[in-house]
């Protein structure tokens, strides 16, 4: 028996997976990575690193970032603490659906997580205060490679849900689609 489902979203490519605990009175045990379920619904090689974070601001926006290749990487975001909403947006320049996004309400609660492949930029909003996430990546961060896009840009089309919001500077700064005359990637 599966200790996993999967639900593809309106971009395929990208997956909501949820992981199914095995409880009793003591609590319970719930896994959230086996690279051999994974692999029957995408391409994700090897973990080749994890990232934990924590923002504690409810409303907080994250991204939109991603790396270009040959640094690109698959990653999944598992939302240990409190909740957010979720953005992949596809930036592969020849995808029938480059630009578009998909957004998915990831919760601590609800046993879910993502999987956002190559190719695809990635942010968040925080929903409540005190949120964690982790993130497992096949590839590494490289400065070199890494790259942002606007997450207020216009023409992306992303109704982040809460309007009180903070950011960073470097994230606010990213350039839009038209500035950065972004080509795509991949």
């Amino acid at each position: 028996m599966s200790r996993f489902s999967y639900k593809r979203l309106e971009i395929k490519e990208v997956l909501e997976i949820n992981h199914h605990p095995i409880s009793d009175k003591r609590g319970f045990l719930s896994r959230i990575f086996c690279i051999e379920e994974i692999n029957k619904f995408s391409k994700f090689k090897e973990i080749k690193q994890i990232n934990r974070t924590f923002t504690n601001k409810k409303g907080s926006i994250r991204g939109l970032h991603f790396q270009y290749p040959p640094a690109s990487e698959t990653k999944i975001i598992i939302c240990t603490k409190g909740q957010i909403f979720d953005v992949a947006l596809d930036i592969r320049k020849n995808s029938k659906t480059y630009l578009e996004h998909v957004s998915i309400i990831l919760n601590s609660d609800l046993n879910n997580m993502v999987l956002i492949p190559k190719g695809f930029a990635h942010g968040f909003q925080t929903l409540t205060d005190n949120v964690e996430l982790i993130y497992l990546h096949d590839y590494e961060y490289s400065p070199k490679f890494e790259s942002g896009l606007n997450p207020f840009d216009q023409l992306l089309k992303i109704d982040w849900p809460l309007q009180d919001y903070s950011i960073s500077q470097k994230d606010f700064n990213s350039k839009s689609i038209n500035e950065k005359k972004f080509q795509g990637i991949i």
